[in-house]
């Protein structure tokens, strides 16, 4: 079983993943790309209610289908079980589910960079860092064990009071409430307005 630790941070204007991780050896995982996900669930929202998620993904000829199993409790932290399988076909892969009873109910889409940090004089302090571009801002995901996530985020001076534990869907909502908007996907598109006060 796979256990997925992380957080959140916010970010404001640009980031240089190189001159934020100080002292770590940072490099480039994976180029900037576009990401469209789709959380399906049964009419009776019976993941939702358990906490847990399934999400389809796809990102270029990529598609993958994601099960994250309920949050433990843990007060900086997001620890949850976490299963992925590879597909061939996104959109087939959304018929399946369909056809076995599952509905979207929510998707979202951001354009994501990866990269991997590395402390050179702890090996075993490894990160995965996502800088993710959505439509309500853009934040930078980090990945690894909690004392290798506290170490990369103290080199780029973010203490824990400023650790997001909460999903794409809770910021949204979020996002919705504080400008009065009426809650549906988070996609990019003229309809939405990415950034508005």
């Amino acid at each position: 079983m796979a256990v997925e630790i992380e957080i959140k941070i916010r970010i404001q204007g640009g980031f240089d993943a190189a001159a934020a991780m100080r002292g770590w050896q940072v490099s480039e995982r994976c180029p900037r790309h576009f990401e469209d996900n789709r959380l399906l669930d049964f009419p009776e929202a019976t993941l939702r209610m358990r906490r847990c998620l399934l999400r389809v993904r796809s990102a270029g000829d990529d598609a993958i289908l994601t099960f994250k199993g309920p949050p433990a409790e843990s007060s900086d932290f997001k620890v949850r079980e976490e299963i992925e399988v590879s597909f061939a076909s996104a959109s087939l892969l959304v018929q399946v589910l369909e056809r076995l009873g599952l509905q979207l109910w929510f998707r979202y889409q951001k354009y994501r960079t990866e990269y991997t940090a590395q402390q050179p004089e702890s090996p075993d302090r490894l990160v995965h860092l996502a800088l993710d571009e959505t439509p309500i801002g853009t934040f930078l995901e980090i990945e690894g064990s909690e004392d290798s996530i506290r170490g990369a985020a103290r080199s780029m001076g973010v203490g824990q009071e400023l650790f997001l534990k909460d999903s794409h869907y809770a910021l949204y909502l979020q996002y919705c409430r504080a400008r009065g908007l009426p809650p549906g996907h988070m996609v990019f598109g003229e309809d939405f307005h990415p950034h508005r006060r």
